[in-house]
């Protein structure tokens, strides 16, 4: 059985291990531990809850697309994802500081402050409604949304690396957030192509 037909339990134990990967990765790294209110912390707190949705995105994609080619990019983002989100809990434990904070973007400077009261999400993240929506697609209009509304994702999870890249200078974490712009504007190549490609077939 191809690896991306197999039950959804192989998604739910590989994003375990990925999540125990990364909690690993991030545990060994080393350096002076950034405060409460340093970039470091408030970038780790906030890409963590901008992962959370990618994840859910990517599983449900994964399970409801049919397109096998964004189904394999889905899970890639959903299991890549999930060791990230361990890698960054993993830092702020070892930081010894909370895991959220009440005030979303602040550490990234006036002009990226989220205003929950105005605002449902952080930059690219898809709404409620928007989510809602997706989880009542299958097939190629799944394929669709999901692409639509994971490509938005990744330009603002893009803009909060570099924001980031901005205003802080810890060696780990500035090399995680290279790494998250390089490989999520790679993502977001892939699935413009697949979705072109996906409309054409569905038009034609």
């Amino acid at each position: 059985m191809s690896l991306w037909r197999r039950p959804a339990l192989l998604v739910a134990i590989t994003a375990v291990l990925m999540l125990a990967a990364g909690f690993a990765v991030g545990w060994v790294a080393g350096g002076a531990a950034p405060g409460d209110d340093s970039p470091e912390a408030g970038f780790a707190r906030d890409m963590q809850t901008h992962h959370q949705q990618a994840v859910e995105m990517g599983m449900y994609e994964w399970l409801n697309g049919e397109d096998d080619a964004m189904r394999a990019i889905a899970y890639d983002i959903a299991t890549a994802q999930s060791a990230e989100i361990g890698m960054m809990r993993s830092w702020l434990t070892d930081w010894d500081v909370p895991m959220s904070s009440a005030e979303q973007m602040a550490w990234a400077g006036d002009e990226h402050v989220h205003d929950p009261e105005e605002d449902e999400t952080m930059a690219g993240m898809a709404t409620r409604e928007q989510m809602a929506e997706l989880k009542t697609l299958e097939g190629a209009e799944a394929d669709m949304m999901f692409a639509n509304l994971m490509i938005e994702h990744h330009i603002g999870g893009i803009e909060m690396a570099e924001a980031y890249l901005d205003v802080g200078d810890h060696p780990t974490v500035a090399d995680a957030a290279t790494r998250m712009v390089q490989v999520q504007r790679k993502e977001i190549t892939d699935m413009e192509a697949h979705l072109s490609r996906i409309e054409s077939e569905v038009e034609g």
